[in-house]
């Protein structure tokens, strides 16, 4: 590419503009130094050099502030204009770039490289200049801005590098843009350049015109349903029609008046209302605000049942729908008779907690019914999203209020029964924590301004009587937990469980199966066999599921024609339902050495706990096995560590664990098993092991035990009293602080059971193992 220098030319700053090579154009001039310096190139051979400006508000330009290419041009002619500017006719050369600047009195001269075109063609730049005539021609279409004429004569051209300057001089480019086409010297990047440009001002004007395509269909078809609706307007006006959205607006103001709200909900509804009836029937917003209005109206703000406040009536409702549950029966009487004393009261907010089927959900239903209030349910098992309690805001799409506000809607009024079912089920996760939303519903001083985020206004929860239910109160959070009084439902005895099959279960059956009491006759002996050998757990469910089972099966013996009747005995509870799942009492048949049993609480109730003990040759290890948690681990390291240090007490060698390896296993070994109750029955087998004396077989026990021996207090025993009562173990050994424990147990149980409150290991262990013989 042949170079040129140049000195001492005159030069014109541009502002706003850039001239390409073979380009003729109109140029007028302002500054007095700008037409001294055309003055001068007219002189000296009409050539002047032309570049321009990075800022376009400077009056006098230094080399810093101009591009650092630009053009020598040739004046062809110029113009006095009467303002006193000059218009000169100018014809761009060839590219020149700028070495130096001379600034003299009247006028600027500058060094400069003149850069002439590489005039050589080949078969790329054919190729290239048809591609860029054939997106050049395609652009020329899609732009109102480039006329047939200016394609024609663009097209016309056969010279690459000013075909490229020519197309660059007609695309809608900015002085930066255009200049960096300008300092593209070599013919083929430029072309590729405006290649490239050109696909881009392509895929900027279709997607304008689809733009521009659908807002003005937007804006026909809103013209269009404004003018139908003025019509429809006019036309309901003449007819005297109020059934239009005025009407509409009119009854539902007329609605808000009259619905009690307090008065900011009432200010509220009757700003959006104003706002709806501004708004086009089609407008979205519209349907949003009508949501919420219809919202705010179905909620109840003053409708309030009136309480049955007669206890024994409400006592012999309990009575009728639930056997047992004492202790839940006697918190409700007490409220009732609070409430009749005082003539209101706080709605309590009351947590029953007990295993799956011991009747938590039914008795709520019951208290419900007992006062005469309307009954809800929510079940939160599972919910893990906040606005699942609180609600969504409004501006999201298909925002509701939160389950709180609807299931006061479904009640309909201000005071029922709310049950909060499985409230130890909820989680939390990246969408917030729903437990810490309930805190305000179940906290008494704050419950009469809780606020859901859909309906905005605070709403009065007070007169609310929450019933919460839960498995495992672990698993509710601590502050949460707090704001609830609990009520622990332990389980039933194989008594209450009789009643309970003979007075609820049975007739329920009969009913869902379309059998009389002559049809399907049930014993009392069959009942009690089916309780023993075929269930085995805290509640009823199952127990529930087995009568089902029967009566399934006497429908079919009767519709079939065997019999008219069926007569359930024992006996053909085996032949119905096959043989016996569970072997009643799982006390061992005889007295067993390293073998003790332990009683557990877990959340399906009290359970009965089988620990082993096992000494074999070896190098000392305690082996541990069963899934055993962490405390019960450390239980297993107390309890052996009491052993060594007591180990001459207790007749045993008190090097016994240096050759002997102790392997202690919890049988079922899939299931995991904790808990900081197990001190003792580990203890007692180690030294049923170790001294080879048998552990009572009718004895079970429960308590955590220190480094020096004492029995330490325990929870859940009424629990684990059931499950052993279940297991027909006969005699319990429990901590003596729980002593006073043992009054919570039902008397039908107490009397079959002895216990013996311990304080150390050393009565534990004359109790549970046989006497030494001598």
């Amino acid at each position: 590419m042949p170079i040129t220098k140049l000195n001492r030319i005159p030069y014109l700053p541009l502002r706003g503009m850039l001239v390409f090579p073979k380009m003729v154009l109109h140029i007028d001039v302002g500054r007095e130094r700008s037409m001294a310096a055309i003055e001068q190139a007219i002189v000296e051979e009409n050539q002047i050099f032309l570049v321009s400006q990075r800022d376009i508000s400077v009056e006098q330009p230094t080399l810093e502030e101009l591009y650092e290419v630009g053009i020598l041009a040739e004046v062809k002619q110029t113009v006095k204009l009467p303002n006193g500017t000059m218009r000169v006719l100018i014809e761009g050369v060839d590219r020149a770039k700028l070495i130096a600047l001379d600034d003299g009195d009247a006028f600027s001269t500058a060094d400069i490289e003149l850069i002439e075109p590489d005039m050589e063609a080949d078969i790329e730049h054919e190729a290239l200049m048809r591609t860029l005539l054939e997106q050049f021609k395609k652009y020329s279409k899609l732009s109102k801005k480039v006329t047939d004429e200016t394609y024609e004569s663009v097209a016309d051209i056969s010279e690459p590098g000013r075909l490229a300057d020519m197309v660059a001089a007609n695309l809608p480019l900015k002085v930066a843009g255009k200049q960096e086409v300008l300092e593209l010297f070599n013919v083929k990047e430029r072309i590729e350049w405006l290649i490239s440009r050109l696909l881009n001002e392509q895929e900027v004007l279709s997607l304008e015109k689809k733009i521009n395509k659908r807002v003005k269909e937007a804006m026909e078809k809103t013209q269009k349903e404004f003018y139908l609706r003025e019509q429809m307007k006019a036309i309901q006006t003449e007819l005297g029609d109020a059934d239009g959205k005025g009407g509409e607006a009119a009854e539902l103001r007329e609605r808000i008046l009259e619905s009690g709200m307090p008065k900011h909900a009432l200010t509220a509804a009757l700003r959006e209302l104003d706002r709806y009836e501004r708004l086009p029937a089609a407008a979205a917003e519209s349907g949003v605000i009508r949501s919420y209005i219809d919202w705010l109206l179905a909620l109840p703000w003053t409708e309030e049942t009136e309480d049955r406040l007669d206890l024994n009536r409400a006592e012999r409702i309990l009575n009728r729908d639930h056997d047992g549950l004492e202790q839940v029966k006697e918190r409700i009487l007490e409220y009732l008779a609070v409430q009749q004393m005082t003539g209101s009261l706080r709605g309590p907010i009351l947590c029953l907690s007990g295993p799956p089927g011991v009747g938590k959900t039914s008795l709520a239903r019951s208290i419900a019914e007992s006062l005469g209030r309307k009954f809800v349910r929510i079940a939160l098992g599972g919910v893990r999203d906040e606005s699942e309690i609180r609600g969504h805001r409004r501006t999201y799409v298909g925002a509701m209020p939160g389950r709180i506000i609807q299931g006061m809607r479904k009640a309909g009024t201000i005071n029922p029964v709310f049950l909060l079912d499985e409230i130890d089920k909820m989680s939390n996760d990246f969408r917030g924590d729903p437990s810490s939303a309930m805190l305000e519903v179940l906290d008494p001083e704050q419950n009469h301004n809780f606020s859901d985020h859909y309906i905005e206004e605070t709403y009065d929860l007070s007169k609310v009587m929450f019933v919460a239910t839960a498995n495992d109160l672990s698993m509710i959070p601590g502050p949460l937990r707090d704001r609830m009084e609990i009520i622990t439902i332990p389980g039933y005895t194989e008594l209450e469980k009789q009643l309970i099959a003979k007075n609820h279960l049975y007739p329920r059956q009969l009913e869902r199966h379309g059998l009389t009491k002559a049809q399907l006759r049930i014993s009392d002996e069959a009942f009690r066999y089916l309780i023993r050998y075929y269930t085995r757990e805290a509640g009823v469910r199952s127990l529930e599921r087995q009568i089902a089972a029967i009566a399934r099966k006497a429908v079919k013996r009767i519709v079939s024609g065997k019999n008219k009747r069926v007569q359930v005995s024992p006996k053909v509870v085996t032949d119905m339902l096959g043989k016996p799942k569970f072997r009643y009492g799982m006390a061992e048949q005889e007295n067993q050495v390293g073998a003790a049993t332990g009683l557990a609480y877990t959340t399906v109730g009290g359970d009965t706990l089988q620990i082993e003990v096992s000494l074999s040759a070896g190098k000392g290890q305690l082996i541990l096995t069963g899934k055993l948690g962490d405390v019960m681990k450390e239980s297993a390291q107390t309890a052996l560590s009491y052993v060594r240090s007591h180990a001459e007490e207790l007749g045993i060698d008190p090097a016994f664990h240096e050759g002997t390896d102790i392997h202690i296993h919890v049988p079922e070994g899939a299931v995991p098993k904790d808990g900081p109750s197990a001190g003792i029955t580990i203890a007692t087998a180690l030294v049923s092991a170790l001294t080879r004396r048998p552990v009572r077989r009718e004895v079970g026990m429960t308590g955590e035990i220190t480094l020096r021996g004492r029995v330490l207090p325990i929870g859940g025993l009424k629990e684990k009293t059931l499950s052993a009562h279940r297991a027909g173990l006969t005699t319990i050994i429990i901590p003596a602080d729980n002593e006073r424990d043992i009054e919570d147990i039902p008397d039908t149980v107490r009397e079959e059971l002895t216990f013996h409150p311990v304080n150390n290991v050393t009565e534990v262990l004359q109790i549970a193992l046989e006497e030494e013989r001598k």
